[in-house]
């Protein structure tokens, strides 16, 4: 089987990409061929079908660049792209896929691609990793909060609470493409299967009325084999993953710099990295690592006791919280979104409220009074992936849709 595998970004730049190359490489391992799709990038993995790919583009322009022919060009390619469609019917035409898998394809690459493919006939299938489909902002969280203002396809509330990046232009366009495709149905109509990675998220885009009958839940991929798990521990805990609002940064140094006695690494970069710094400098106890390369990321993943993962907005099924399982770290996570399908209270982990420190801080101190939980825990969690998240599994589910498709 040829499959046509399209995402933004063909680099390792966060949850969607570890996801995507993980599947390829699934695919690959069981005889199929994965063709993929994305955008031009310096750090982009080398590709034969490269000349394939769309232009570069920095939607930082949108929101006050330089220069307004390039803000104009950039505005249009998020609600259609020529050239994405132009370059991807070539692909095509070069290729003869059997059936496109769609990951995130939003602004940079645009749903014009969903037509291009269909000329085709061929069927289509996308992995939902965020809310685009119901919200401007992707995320449904704004002002620091969950937000489900925009229900019911009142996205002009994205404009008027200004969701995306806090920039009138940004969240002008990003309302502007959401009315037009909604108005296109270019999802609905083009796509056959939506695979949702948490029932949360499949239940809250049937909520938002998109038709559960062509949503499958289907777990996240982890290649438990990639990941050397460690039970015991050396003395920190860790935060990694991107340093924006809704990931609840700021909650979680607040927790930290009232313990004392915790270490803290956090690993990763991010819009609010700055501000999380100065709000911890007053202590020695946090460690402010930048980015970290994946298998440097997972060796100090390995030796570390547990992960915090203090999410503010309704996450999916977190590609961080997979890893440290199968690193065999316990996770302490907010109860929001996917994250409670995932850790199991006092058996792989622990939860608290999100947004609460003093809540936080309470899970953290207990497992730092408790540090012989830590390994039982760890294999707990290690063992879950193990046995509901593996390859042969999810190589069968998605089989499953793939024949369902075709």
């Amino acid at each position: 089987m040829k499959v046509l595998m399209c995402n933004a970004f063909h680099y390792n730049r966060g949850g969607s990409e570890t996801y995507t190359f993980a599947l390829s490489r699934e695919l690959a391992e069981h005889g199929h061929e994965v063709i993929p799709f994305s955008m031009s990038h310096e750090r982009n993995v080398p590709s034969e079908y490269e000349e394939y790919f769309v232009s570069n583009v920095d939607f930082s322009e949108v929101s006050g660049g330089p220069s307004l022919t390039r803000s104009l060009k950039a505005a249009m390619r998020v609600l259609y792209s020529r050239e994405a469609k132009t370059k991807i019917r070539r692909l095509i035409e070069k290729t003869r896929p059997d059936l496109a898998h769609i990951q995130n394809i939003a602004h940079h690459l645009s749903p014009s691609i969903l037509s291009g493919i269909k000329q085709y006939d061929l069927p289509i299938v996308q992995t939902l990793h965020d809310y685009k489909l119901i919200c401007p902002s992707t995320l449904l969280f704004s002002g620091g909060q969950v937000c489900e203002r925009c229900k019911d396809g009142k996205y002009y509330n994205a404009v008027i609470h200004r969701c995306k990046r806090d920039s009138l232009a940004a969240s002008a366009l990003a309302a502007l493409e959401l009315y037009v495709h909604r108005f296109m149905r270019i999802y609905e109509n083009n796509v056959d299967v939506f695979i949702a990675p948490s029932r949360f998220l499949r239940d809250k885009m049937i909520e938002f009325g998109i038709d559960g009958r062509k949503i499958v839940h289907i777990p996240q991929l982890i290649d438990v084999g990639a990941y050397t798990p460690r039970y015991d521990h050396e003395d920190y805990l860790v935060y990694f993953g991107r340093l924006s609002g809704e990931k609840g940064g700021r909650v979680l140094i607040e927790a930290v710099k009232k313990l004392g006695s915790a270490k803290l690494y956090v690993a990763g970069e991010g819009p609010r990295k700055r501000e999380l710094e100065d709000y911890a400098q007053d202590t020695n106890s946090i460690t402010f690592l930048g980015y970290v390369p994946h298998e440097k990321l997972k060796e100090l993943v390995r030796n570390a006791m547990f992960v915090v993962i203090p999410s503010e907005w309704y996450e999916n099924g977190p590609m961080s919280l997979y890893e440290a399982f199968a690193l065999g770290k316990p996770v302490i996570g907010s109860r929001i979104g996917g994250v409670p399908e995932l850790i199991e209270h006092g058996a792989n982990g622990l939860l608290f409220e999100p947004g609460n420190a003093d809540d936080l801080r309470e899970k953290i101190n207990y497992l730092l009074e408790h540090k012989p939980l830590i390994p039982q825990m760890g294999r707990a969690a290690r063992d879950k992936v193990e046995r509901e998240y593996n390859v042969a599994r999810h190589y069968e589910a998605m089989m499953d849709v793939y024949k369902r498709v075709l």
